[in-house]
């Protein structure tokens, strides 16, 4: 064997790019559905485990798992919505497309040679 070792990678690696940290009110939006959908999912267990075992709770739960996976949908749409309104209020610059002012100013100029 060679007393050489060879070259070792480091184990962790920064990256140096990075992902854009997401605004605050989407991150709050997110973490409530991650824990609405945890909360949904247990209760969808429960709900199962309880009318397997045929309890008198199978019912309850089962109504309390459907209203749940309806909450959690909504929690899940509500980062999309809030995404959408973040990046209307404060990220994104609307401008019109290059392609909109140059054919009408060039009709409207043709309209008054002619």
């Amino acid at each position: 064997m060679d007393d050489e070792t060879p070259a070792t990678r480091p184990l962790w690696v920064e990256d140096t790019r990075g992902l854009r940290r997401m605004p605050d009110p989407v991150r709050n939006a997110a973490v409530r559905a991650v824990m609405v959908t945890s909360v949904t999912i247990i209760l969808a267990l429960v709900a199962f485990l309880t009318s397997v075992t045929g309890s008198w709770l199978a019912f309850p739960m089962t109504i309390a798992a459907v209203a749940a996976t309806v909450v959690a949908t909504w929690s899940v749409l509500d980062i999309w919505i809030t995404r959408q309104v973040w990046r209307q209020r404060n990220g994104v610059v609307s401008e019109p497309s290059s392609s909109a002012y140059p054919a009408s100013r060039r009709e409207r100029a043709e309209e008054r040679v002619a």
